[in-house]
């Protein structure tokens, strides 16, 4: 059974990083970062990725911010259309950890502080009321990885 994964957390909250190392191999990745700048109609573009993947039987995963119920509604939703589980891996806020590590990127990838600033203020927690049938916390384990354990909510 096909499988839709949302991500959720600031932006440098090691979210990329934790998919890479957790979920790539069986997922496939869509995330607007990957687009161009100049690319029009990103949310558009990443359901129709989104869909046509599930469409095909593949598990996704989706790695941006997620930060509301506005993001993750209608990728669980189009799980829903395609017969999927849908799954939710929150990422904690930690201000500071996020803007310290954001620093430290370079070019595209480092994004302005208010930026992430701006994604706090929006930042939901998601529960499986919102749709989800799983939702797990996850956590830096101070060696390079990352822990995840399973929220009751």
């Amino acid at each position: 059974m096909a499988e839709l994964v949302v991500l959720v957390g600031l932006q440098a909250s090691g979210k990329s990083a934790f998919c890479e190392q957790r979920l790539r191999a069986g997922h496939v990745l869509v995330s607007k970062d990957a687009f161009p700048r100049s690319a029009r109609h990103k949310q558009a573009r990443q359901m129709r990725l989104v869909t046509q993947a599930l469409a095909a039987g593949r598990s996704v995963v989706v790695d941006n911010t997620n930060p509301s119920p506005e993001e993750w509604a209608p990728l669980v939703e189009a799980a829903r259309a395609h017969g999927a589980t849908v799954g939710a891996y929150w990422f904690p806020p930690d201000l500071a950890g996020s803007l310290r590590r954001n620093a430290a990127r370079s070019g595209r990838a480092r994004v302005p502080d208010a930026g992430i600033h701006a994604t706090l203020r929006r930042l939901r927690r998601p529960t499986r009321a919102d749709g989800f049938d799983a939702v797990h916390v996850v956590r830096f384990d101070g060696l390079g990885g990352f822990e995840v354990c399973a929220s009751g909510a």
